[in-house]
């Protein structure tokens, strides 16, 4: 299933799936503990819930080159993921889980452009999805005063740090243990986020305990289950591509903060979603440009 275009593609559906519906638990546990204490807690219970599959591996492949670039490009990842998370999740305080869903899939728009520079082939459907999702979430961030909330702002140089994160998965994946990547990117993420929530936020178990449910949805589902299929896709899916479907996570975060949060979107909000949502759409259309032979 993961070696066709449409495999791919729906395990990358089911993570965005998950990641939307994730924004709704992180607004929620950031009633009971801090954003550093959260992401701490989420991202150890996510590596120590994919501990069990490191025994699983292949040995006669795990070779010491695959040794050495799974190490890497976990700890790479590792790093770009606490950033990442740690501006979300600061960010998702004082906006909504629509907001935050549909302004981290900026990040559809800087995969290719930071991917052009690494010499990755981007095809003209992605570029005019992008553009169209660039303009989408002007509408949806940007008021009629050009203002935009503190919330959005951290979410969207947060998206920058995720268009990296993508394409470091993308050019380890394919040559290192996807599994050992996971586990490493999840503890270095953990343990950063619990270095800096002890000096910069207090630590408090009831809070920890009120926060149960969105730290075990965060940390198996969301961590566990959803950034493992990222890694694991990534091996068959090209980087851009990957965004795109990865960035309709922030529609079921809309529609999630909609159902539990009653969260609700004004007029140009929606019209912003909707552009980018066409933008997504289009970047999956192959536009089939030929110069003709004179």
């Amino acid at each position: 299933m993961l070696t066709t275009k449409t495999g791919s593609s729906l395990l990358l559906l089911l993570t965005a799936i998950i990641w939307g519906f994730a924004f709704v638990a992180q607004r929620k546990g950031m009633e009971f503990t801090g954003p550093f204490t959260f992401n701490a807690a989420r991202f150890l219970l996510g590596g120590m819930v994919l501990i069990p599959l490191i025994f699983k591996q292949n040995t006669e492949f795990f070779t010491k080159f695959h040794k050495h670039q799974s190490i890497k490009g976990g700890l790479f990842a590792g790093v770009l993921l606490f950033c990442g998370a740690s501006l979300q999740q600061i960010g998702i305080i004082y906006t909504t889980a629509g907001n935050a869903g549909f302004i981290t899939g900026f990040y559809v728009v800087l995969v290719p452009i930071f991917g052009f520079f690494f010499f990755h082939k981007t095809t003209i459907n992605v570029w005019i999805g992008a553009i169209l999702a660039l303009i989408g979430m002007y509408f949806l961030s940007v008021s009629y005063n050009f203002e935009i909330s503190k919330g959005d702002l951290l979410v969207l140089m947060g998206a920058f740090v995720w268009a990296f994160h993508v394409l470091v998965i993308g050019k380890y994946a394919p040559i290192a243990n996807v599994i050992i990547i996971a586990v490493i990117q999840f503890f270095v993420c953990g343990l950063l986020s619990l270095i800096v929530a002890v000096f910069t936020e207090p630590i408090e178990m009831n809070g920890i305990i009120n926060a149960g449910i969105p730290i075990l949805y965060g940390g198996i589902l969301s961590v566990g289950l959803a950034f493992t299929l990222q890694v694991v896709v990534q091996k068959y899916a090209h980087p851009s591509v990957t965004a795109i479907i990865l960035s309709t996570e922030a529609i079921f975060a809309a529609l999630g903060g909609w159902l539990i949060l009653g969260e609700s979107l004004t007029s140009r909000g929606i019209f912003g979603c909707i552009l980018m949502l066409a933008g997504m759409l289009a970047a999956q259309i192959n536009f089939n440009f030929k110069r003709q032979k004179v």
